[in-house]
């Protein structure tokens, strides 16, 4: 009898450390549904940005300055609804391949090893998703002008125009062009991530700028520029 007092004693004595444990266990389960919930319904894109403040890869000595030949370009091939050639009338940049990267280890965002390529990073989605793609490369090599070298000439109103796997020719407006220092990049990274007009199809390209610095080994500006989608010419009616 005394054995059977003494544990419904414990047992009333723990009753409240076993309450906390198990809103502790409830409310922890809702917070991790909750979450999973909210970066799925974002596509994965917050999960995705970079968490370095080093927002592109800068590596000058593993860059490839070697020029694409035409029928290499032309020989290029990606799935139908990916990216293929981005062209800059304005820059004159013509077919540019599109290539696919991700993060480095560092969590930089990777850059094309050819400085005439253009990096689209797979943490976004393609165009024609009704989200923003964003796009990357180089401002140069060593030697050489890369494809994004004179990126900061844009203004609002010029146009960018990708090709997709299909044929498909996208035209996008160029809605702002603005240099961030490299203090400041990584805080306006998510914009980066957004359309400029909500609910519209948009692209967005970074690109190293400005003054370099051996200390950092990196340039100290960011050119940050998103443009919206305003035609779709399909392969048929080009």
């Amino acid at each position: 009898m005394s054995l059977e007092v003494k544990s419904k004693s414990k047992i009333l004595i723990n009753l409240p450390f076993i309450i906390l444990a198990l809103i502790f266990a409830i409310v922890t389960a809702r917070l991790y549904f909750w979450e999973d919930h909210y970066y799925k319904s974002k596509e994965g894109s917050e999960r995705m940005l970079p968490k370095s403040n080093l927002d592109l890869e800068t590596d000058q000595a593993s860059v490839d300055e070697t020029p694409i030949s035409e029928d290499k370009a032309n020989s290029y091939s990606v799935a139908y609804d990916k990216p293929r050639f981005m062209s800059i009338e304005k820059l004159g940049v013509k077919n540019a391949r599109i290539l696919p990267v991700g993060l480095t280890g560092k969590g930089a965002i990777s850059t094309p090893n050819s400085i005439f390529d253009v990096g689209w990073y797979t943490g976004t989605l393609p165009p024609l998703t009704g989200k923003t793609a964003l796009f990357v490369g180089h401002n140069g090599g060593p030697t050489a002008a890369g494809v994004f070298k004179h990126l900061d000439n844009l203004v609002a109103g010029d146009q960018i125009q990708i090709e997709m796997g299909d044929g498909t020719k996208l035209t996008y407006r160029v809605y702002e062009n603005q240099t961030v220092s490299l203090a400041d990049a990584n805080e306006k990274m998510s914009a980066m991530l957004e359309s400029p007009v909500t609910g519209q199809d948009s692209i967005s390209i970074i690109t190293c700028t400005g003054a370099w610095s051996d200390v950092q080994k990196t340039y100290l500006s960011r050119q940050f520029l998103r443009a919206t989608l305003v035609q779709e010419t399909t392969k048929q009616n080009q």
